[in-house]
């Protein structure tokens, strides 16, 4: 959105030092323009400056999401030729068959044609099949869906869901199913029965978010044979041979040859979809092994010669897989993404000398996750064997620490921009911050866990302090932090033995966190990020059990309010969906979720207005 800015005031400048006036501009070369600003709050605002650009933006809008009632046919705008990309997922009534709304289905449809007769992408929440009957007849020509649904799949024949869609669109090149709550079987049999679509497709994404069902070993070969050209495969399996239909490695094996042009592959076993934050006291290993070799592993990765991003999340331990990992460096030579899940020996990490996953060179992103024997000096090894790295993740890795993470930044403080540390051992807020003081000056985007550690107190603070009721942070661990870090804030060594300089983490723009249910989040600022000056986004998770605790009382705050201290804050997305409570079925004595909300979105309004615009969406499971 800034760079979209820049090339307005840009422009404007240059207009105002000419004679030239900026609606002197012909329309065509003023319709470019536009059509570079991407940002949907951009263009709003430039829309309100006249009738021209107003015109102007509304006929070189690519991308519209509608939301209201569809069936009031006269709302619906006709001012948007242009638009390609149709979101047609959060139209009212929710969740109800949106042409089912309307008392003449068919006339619906085509209003929605003659209104968008540009779309190729196109996103709908089809609760029944009825809905792309109706709506794929009217774009033939439809490059991209994405089906979303919620609720439970309708007793239908196996496939019918799809088969509206593939007899229309055989241009189909793109399907997102991702939100598509539907049966693993129902997919295979509607490729079958239609092969022409099938060697369309070029990304297909079964990653199935809906359900902790995954899809079985002979489905995934059935899909991969079925299309040959995938170039990117995201899909939920099952790697557990406990179950009947897991995937081992002569499955991947066989995905591989089915599909040799895959550029993207990400394979996830489903129990990870759900699947809580773990604990660090945890050892990192499971109690069974996956069914994968590791020559199986070779002969996958030759068979993939054009492979660019990899996500293996097995959930289940592999074993020894430096030998492998050494080979998928010059088997698949353009790849640059790489995320591994429950792999152990990655790397050795014995000496200097690189092995494993450190021969990766060209990786420019890697994620490492409970990766139950990486050390530091495998994390240093991988720093200097990957010298192209921009993205960094490590999760639920319980033997590293700050020195290995401290080596890491030294080592690729020219390149590293992302890093996400997640559920390790030895690395808490504090340590983790300090950890990345050599790139704090350039790091973008950060994740890390809101784990504060107790810190001792004498005996007279220890008597004037008192607990907030129902919350494990108190108000004695509050004022101890701010007692303690106070005269730390803004201040590290500088190496010159004369004194402290300022730290600032100057280019940090997404904030993210995980939190435990009833923590603060106050002591965030105290811990290091206190001076963020162009920070933009903050995701917070809230996770946890909630009714082991007291209801929190009216006066207690979770702590947004301390998050007036980032000025260019304007979008923070507050994910409560994994606290668990009561809901409206509280024992007695018991709070339900209605107090811990509004603990959670107390503070909110003590945030100026003029300089943070708050976007915060709650959510709670029982």
């Amino acid at each position: 959105m800034a760079a979209d800015h820049e090339q307005v005031e840009e422009i404007m400048a240059r207009s105002c030092n000419s004679n030239v006036h900026f609606h002197d501009i012909p329309d065509a070369i003023l319709s470019s323009i536009f059509s570079l600003i991407t940002d949907t709050r951009s263009r709003n605002a430039m829309s309100l400056v006249c009738l021209k650009w107003h015109l102007i933006e509304r006929s070189t809008r690519t991308f519209l999401s509608l939301r209201g009632n569809i069936r009031d046919l006269f709302l619906l705008p006709t001012c948007f030729r242009a638009v390609t990309n149709l979101d047609l997922s959060l139209v009212s009534p929710w969740g109800s068959p949106i042409l089912d709304s309307s008392p003449n289905t068919a006339l619906l449809a085509q209003a929605l044609h003659w209104t968008f007769p540009s779309v190729v992408t196109l996103t709908v929440y089809a609760r029944n099949p009825s809905i792309l009957k109706f709506l794929a007849p009217q774009w033939p020509h439809l490059r991209q869906v994405k089906l979303v649904r919620w609720h439970q799949r309708s007793s239908t024949t196996l496939g019918f869901d799809f088969l509206a869609l593939f007899e229309h669109c055989h241009s189909l090149a793109s399907l997102d199913l991702s939100h598509f709550y539907n049966w693993t079987e129902d997919l295979p049999p509607a490729l079958e029965a239609y092969p022409s679509v099938a060697a369309s497709l070029s990304h297909l994404n079964i990653l199935n978010y809906t359900s902790a069902q995954g899809f079985k070993s002979h489905e995934l070969l059935a899909i991969t044979s079925a299309c040959p050209n995938l170039r990117e495969f995201l899909a939920t399996c099952i790697f557990d041979h406990r179950y009947f239909g897991s995937v081992g490695d002569e499955t991947l094996l066989s995905l591989a040859t089915n599909c040799p042009r895959l550029s993207l592959l990400h394979l996830v076993d489903s129990s990870s979809m759900s699947a809580a934050r773990g604990n660090p006291d945890n050892d990192g290993y499971t109690t069974g092994d996956a069914r994968i070799r590791q020559n199986m592993l070779i002969e996958m990765f030759s068979a993939l010669p054009l492979l660019e991003e990899l996500v293996l999340d097995v959930c289940h331990n592999v074993r020894d897989t430096w030998v492998a990992l050494e080979m998928l460096n010059s088997k698949c030579p353009r790849l640059k993404s790489l995320k591994l899940g429950q792999f152990h020996g990655v790397c050795k990490g014995i000496d200097a000398r690189p092995d494993g996953i450190a021969l990766c060179s060209r990786l420019e992103s890697l994620s490492i996750k409970n990766c139950a024997d990486l050390t530091d000096s495998g994390l240093i090894s991988i720093s200097l064997g990957c010298p192209r790295l921009t993205k960094f993740e490590v999760q639920g890795c319980k033997k590293i620490t700050k020195l290995g993470m401290t080596k890491v930044a030294s080592i690729l403080r020219k390149t590293l921009t992302e890093v996400k540390i997640s559920c390790c051992k030895h690395l808490n807020t504090v340590t983790s911050l300090q950890a990345l003081e050599p790139i704090q000056d350039s790091l973008q985007r950060l994740h890390i866990d809101c784990v504060w550690e107790m810190v001792e107190q004498s005996g007279s603070e220890a008597s004037s302090s008192a607990k907030s009721a129902g919350l494990k942070c108190s108000e004695k661990r509050r004022g101890i932090w701010e007692e303690t870090n106070l005269n730390k804030k803004y201040k590290k060594y500088n190496g010159n033995g004369d004194g402290y300089a300022s730290s600032t983490w100057e280019k940090l723009q997404c904030l993210s966190l995980w939190i435990e249910a009833g923590e603060l989040l106050n002591p965030l600022a105290l811990a290091g990020l206190d001076d963020c000056p162009v920070l933009e986004e903050i995701q917070i998770k809230v996770e946890g059990d909630c009714r082991h605790q007291s209801s929190p009382s009216p006066p207690d705050d979770f702590g947004l309010s301390s998050l007036r201290c980032y000025p260019r804050l304007s979008k923070m997305e507050l994910d409560c969906q994994t606290a668990i409570g009561y809901a409206l079925t509280a024992p007695s004595g018991h709070g339900d979720l209605s107090p811990w909300e509004r603990f959670y979105l107390n503070g909110i309004g003590k945030i100026e207005p003029h300089r943070a615009q708050l976007l915060a969406s709650t959510g709670h499971r029982c």
